[in-house]
C-alpha cells in the first residue's frame, strides 16, 4: 500500500528547525548547529516535542543518540523494530536541509503510517544521531559510531573541542547526556533519507535514489622534507625542492584514480586537498610539505590499491629526489553495502509511489555506512540542486523532499509489515 505523506507538514518541519542557528548570508539559508550548543540543544528540544506529539516514547542515550518508539497496536512490542532518521548538526553556515530532511522525513514517515490503514507488526522507531558532522569535536558520524560498537561511550565523551571542553560536558550543559541505550543491532532494519550532495539525480531527472554501496575512505598523511634555500642564489641542480616532490606526488594520486575509472571502477576518485607548505614564501625554495589524500571507492580492493600506489609514488619519489619521504596511512573506513532487501523494498515503494527511482553508490560518508555493519539498511537521496550541499545555497524542491519521504514510509511499512 502507498502511503500519503503530508507535504506542508514535513516543509514546516524543516523550516522550523532551519530557523534553528539561522546564520545571517547574502545568498540562500544558512545555519550553523554546533553539538552541544545552544542552537544544538533548541533543535534537539524541538525534535523531542514534535516526536512526544507523533505518539513516540523518546530516549536519549549516554552520547546524546535522541530515538522516539512508536508501538502500534497491531505490533508486537517485543519485534524488532524499522527504524530510520538521520542527524539535527550542520557544518558551519550549512543549509537546512542536510541531516534535518531525514530526521524529520523520519518522522512523517512514521506518523503518515500511524494515520494509514496499515498494521505494522514492529514498532517503529526515527532517530537523530549526534555530532554526524563532527566539526566541533573532530570526530564524523560520531553518535552512530558509539551505537554500532565502533567506538566506546567513554572514548566518545572525552573528546574535546578546540577551547578544551569535552563532548560530554557540552551535552551535560545542554541536558542531552542520557543513560538509555540506542542500539541499532536490535534493529530489524535501518532506513535513512539524505540529500544526494551530487547531481546523478538531477541530471537524470530522477526523484528518488535507491543507494546501493557507501564508498569507503582512505586517508594518508605524507611529508616531503627538503631544504629551505635561497629561490635566486639556489642553483636549480642543487636544489632539495619539497613541493616539487609534493606535485609530483598529487599528479600520482589522480593518475591512480583515473586509471581505476578507466578499468571500469567508476566509483573510483583520489584527492590530495590539503598541502602545508613551509616557509610558504615566494623567493624561498620550499623545504617541506605536508600532504593529505582523500582516495575513495565501494570496491575495497580497489581503494587499498589506490593506497598501494599513493605509496609506491611516495616510495618513488624518495629514491628519485633528493628529499626524504613519509608516508602515513593513518585512516580507512571500508564501503558499505546496502541490504538488497532493504534497498528491493526502496524501490518497489518508489514503484508503487509512481516514481522514478535511480539505484547509485554514495560517495560521501553518512551514519548509515556505521549502522550498516550492524542490521540491514538502506540510504534513500532525494535530488540536489546543482549538487550543491554544506553551504547556504543547498537546496531540495519541496516536492522532491515530499516524494522521497513517501518513498521512505512505504519501504519502512514494507518491511514492518
Amino acid at each position: 500500500m502507498e502511503i500519503e505523506v503530508d507535504p506542508g507538514r514535513l516543509r514546516e518541519d524543516v523550516e522550523a528547525n532551519g530557523r534553528i542557528g539561522e546564520v545571517e548570508v547574502e545568498e540562500g539559508w544558512g545555519r550553523t548547529v554546533l553539538t552541544g550548543t545552544d542552537a544544538d540543544r533548541r533543535a534537539r528540544d524541538r525534535f523531542v516535542g514534535r516526536l512526544e506529539d507523533a505518539g513516540c516514547e523518546v530516549r536519549v542515550d549516554r552520547v546524546g543518540n535522541v530515538a522516539g518508539r512508536w508501538v502500534p497496536g497491531s505490533a508486537d512490542p517485543e519485534a524488532a523494530p524499522v527504524a530510520a532518521g538521520s542527524h539535527l548538526d550542520s557544518v558551519p553556515e550549512g543549509g537546512i536541509f542536510d541531516g534535518p530532511l531525514g530526521a524529520y522525513a523520519a518522522l512523517e514517515a512514521v506518523r503518515a503510517i500511524r494515520e494509514s490503514p496499515v498494521a505494522p507488526e514492529r514498532p517503529l522507531e526515527v532517530v537523530s544521531w549526534t555530532a554526524e558532522e563532527g566539526v566541533r569535536f573532530g570526530t564524523g558520524l560520531l553518535g552512530s559510531s558509539v551505537a554500532a560498537g565502533v567506538r566506546g561511550a567513554d572514548e566518545a565523551l572525552s573528546l574535546t573541542d578546540g577551547d578544551g571542553r569535552t563532548l560530554g560536558g557540552a551535552l551535560d550543559r545542554i541536558g542531552y547526556r542520557g543513560e538509555a541505550t540506542v542500539d541499532p543491532a536490535a534493529w530489524d532494519a535501518w532506513f535513512e533519507l539524505h540529500v544526494e550532495q551530487g547531481t546523478v539525480l538531477e541530471s537524470a531527472g530522477v526523484p528518488v535514489g535507491a543507494v546501493t554501496a557507501i564508498a569507503g575512505i582512505a586517508n594518508c598523511a605524507v611529508s616531503f622534507e627538503g631544504e629551505a634555500n635561497h629561490a635566486g642564489a639556489t642553483p636549480m641542480a642543487d636544489r632539495r625542492d619539497a613541493l616539487a616532490a609534493a606535485s609530483e606526488f598529487v599528479l600520482d594520486v589522480e593518475r591512480a584514480a583515473g586509471a581505476q575509472v578507466e578499468a571500469g571502477h567508476d566509483g573510483a576518485v583520489g584527492t590530495v586537498g590539503s598541502l602545508e607548505v613551509s616557509p610558504n614564501a615566494n623567493n624561498v625554495v620550499p623545504g617541506r610539505v605536508d600532504a593529505t589524500t582523500d582516495q575513495r571507492d565501494v570496491d575495497g580492493p580497489v581503494l587499498r590499491e589506490q593506497v598501494d600506489r599513493a605509496r609506491a609514488s611516495a616510495e618513488r619519489i624518495a629514491e628519485e629526489r633528493p628529499v626524504a619521504v613519509e608516508f602515513d596511512h593513518y585512516r580507512l573506513t571500508e564501503p558499505s553495502r546496502m541490504a538488497d532487501r532493504c534497498v528491493d523494498a526502496t524501490v518497489a515503494a518508489a514503484d508503487r509511489a509512481g516514481l522514478g527511482c535511480r539505484e547509485l553508490h554514495s560517495a560521501g560518508l553518512h551514519d548509515t555506512a556505521n549502522v550498516a555493519n550492524v542490521t540491514d539498511a538502506a540510504l534513500l537521496f532525494a535530488p540536489s540542486v546543482d549538487g550543491v550541499s554544506h553551504n547556504p545555497l543547498e537546496w531540495t524542491d519541496w516536492t522532491d523532499c515530499a516524494n522521497a519521504t513517501r518513498v521512505l514510509a512505504g519501504a519502512m511499512a514494507d518491511l514492518a509489515t
